[in-house]
């Protein structure tokens, strides 16, 4: 159980912590100090739901099928090895400085529909949560539930670090280079755990 737990927070950290739109939302509101739990809310329950619904999913769906946990093994790890080698080539490229806007205090329902719109409108968080993570969780039957709480409480303890560390991070994330160790520090999780797939699947 716990190793079913510490995968589904790896992976579920390893596809978070990738540099997006909506982490970089999210630091930016907490270098600002602006509704910074109401944002890091907003993103743990959408993940949560998706996780959730993922994981319930392919859980039903593998039971009826027999061979689709091979399949879905298979096109998990192969998906993993392409973004790992994405996340690798973001960092060959240099990365990105984030500088937050320079503008006044956004009301509460800006910030929201902003932060739902980053989440909700990103055709990547379906693929992550529930195609990806549910259908990595289909290989630790009976063990699903404990790998979505794992992805779950990765959700959660990532945008809590993220929006409320943010202010303690600024200096360094101002620079290209702090992005590119993020990156292959992403990427080599994932090849990390594709291998595992693979090799012990």
């Amino acid at each position: 159980m716990t190793g079913a737990l510490l995968a589904g927070y790896l992976v579920s950290l390893s596809l978070i912590a990738a540099i997006g739109a909506q982490n970089a939302f999210v630091l930016r509101q907490g270098i600002r100090r602006e509704h910074v739990g109401a944002v890091v809310l907003v993103c743990a329950l959408s993940d949560a739901v998706l996780i959730a619904a993922g994981v319930a999913g392919f859980g039903a769906v593998s039971g009826a099928v027999p061979w689709l946990g091979t399949v879905m093994r298979w096109g998990g790890a192969g998906f993993l090895l392409v973004y790992g080698a994405l996340r690798f080539r973001a960092a060959l490229r240099g990365g990105a400085a984030l500088q937050p806007a320079a503008t006044g205090p956004a009301p509460l329902r800006r910030v929201l529909g902003t932060v739902l719109l980053l989440t909700w409108a990103n055709p990547h968080v379906y693929l992550d949560t529930l195609v990806l993570i549910g259908s990595i969780s289909a290989q630790y039957a009976p063990r699903g539930l404990a790998f979505g709480t794992g992805a779950v409480l990765a959700s959660l303890s990532f945008f809590t670090a993220l929006g409320y560390g943010a202010r303690l991070l600024a200096p360094v994330f101002a620079s290209p280079r702090a992005w590119v160790v993020l990156e292959l520090v992403v990427g080599c999780t994932m090849w990390a755990i594709a291998a595992g797939l693979l090799l012990h699947g």
